[in-house]
């Protein structure tokens, strides 16, 4: 393969746009363009991961009343809130790149590599399990990949300055949780470049070159400033339209309900987990489960599959359909197990209580 990767900049763009350029990007990568290292940034926006809900996630009132664009990621993981205080950078590399299909390790190089580029700003950073990056114990940046086919896209963000009042009320957090000490709380949580550098805070072209080196240092490669292909452009186009509509937006809410339903929630190691279960207490059959989270799976529509394969099932079937339903398929996931997620099916159909007509999503 060649070492001369492509690196381009994306410059700051609304939510959709971003994830847009994501998938156009990765499958370009899948269809084998070059090795591509992206930096973008972001206009105030509140992002999901893949396979969460935007009603559960985000305060969606707050954020139409702000300005805050709102939209779902092509990648798992949880819900963010970015804005100009953030530079994000993202490797679209073919999976043969790191010699390896365990995220864990391939999270160690990329966040090792990223600590590098941190410290080269004068900013002792440590890489954190399962895929952070912090300073004196505090959060400086988050990192997440997934697999698609041949590709794989890995992203982070570093943190130049964070308005975390601002992100707590965007994600979907009590009123009455958002007191004063709340906040506070979460400040002493994160970190940024300006906390620790005050005056001398790098500009983002600065973070960038800084990062740029770094990559081309630790994967032994070269950067060609480069540019969206032809075939890029025309997928950019199309999707800019489809993931700026609600269909792609709120396609993990759930319409209205009209049976029982059931619900739990469990943190694991390979993220958070939610289940509302559908279910005919007459007939014991699971009507539907529907299953999100920040969880990281590939391929991304394995959790549709599964949730296909449970539909309209009776109840003490349920584990040994997810048990088959692995066993099936080549699915990777970053910690998480089908255990998992029987546990937490299991959790929400012992808790049922009949709630009558009751709206789930939006």
């Amino acid at each position: 393969m060649s070492r001369a990767w492509r690196l381009i900049d994306t410059g700051v763009r609304p939510a959709a746009e971003n994830m847009a350029l994501d998938r156009a990007l990765l499958e370009s990568c899948q269809a084998g363009a070059p090795n591509t290292l992206r930096f973008l940034r972001f206009e105030p926006s509140a992002l999901i991961g893949f396979h969460q809900s935007v009603s559960q996630e985000l305060d969606i009132d707050y954020c139409r009343r702000e300005g805050i664009g709102i939209s779902r990621r092509i990648t798992g993981g949880g819900a963010l809130y970015c804005d100009q205080g953030q530079i994000g950078w993202e490797l679209f590399v073919d999976r043969r790149t790191f010699a390896t299909g365990d995220m864990l390790a391939i999270a160690r190089t990329v966040c090792g590599i990223a600590v590098e580029g941190l410290r080269s700003l004068g900013v002792d950073a440590a890489f954190r399990p399962r895929n952070d990056i912090e300073v004196a114990g505090r959060k400086i940046g988050g990192t997440g990949g997934a697999f698609d086919g041949n590709a794989l896209l890995y992203q982070g963000t570093v943190l130049i300055d964070f308005d975390v009042e601002r992100m707590l009320r965007v994600l979907r957090i009590p009123q009455e949780k958002l007191s004063d000490k709340a906040i506070a709380s979460a400040r002493e949580r994160i970190t940024t470049l300006r906390a620790w550098l005050s005056d001398d805070t790098p500009s983002a072209a600065t973070v960038q070159a800084a990062f740029a080196r770094a990559f081309a240092q630790g994967l032994g490669v070269t950067f060609e400033a480069g540019d969206l292909s032809a075939v890029e452009r025309d997928l950019y186009g199309r999707y800019r339209i489809e993931m700026a509509g609600d269909d792609w937006i709120f396609e993990t809410d759930r319409p209205r309900i009209e049976v029982a339903t059931a619900s739990a929630m469990r943190k694991t190691a390979g993220g958070l987990v939610r289940v509302m279960a559908t279910v005919d207490t007459v007939r014991e059959r699971l009507k539907q489960a529907f299953i999100t989270g920040d969880f990281f799976i590939n391929p991304r529509r394995a959790i549709v599959d599964l949730e296909a394969a449970l539909r309209d099932l009776a109840l003490e079937r349920v584990d040994e359909t997810v048990d088959a339903f692995f066993k099936s398929r080549a699915i990777e996931m970053l910690l998480l197990t089908p255990e998992d997620l029987k546990a937490v099916l299991r959790e929400a159909l012992r808790s049922l209580e009949p709630q009558g007509h009751e709206r789930v999503g939006v």
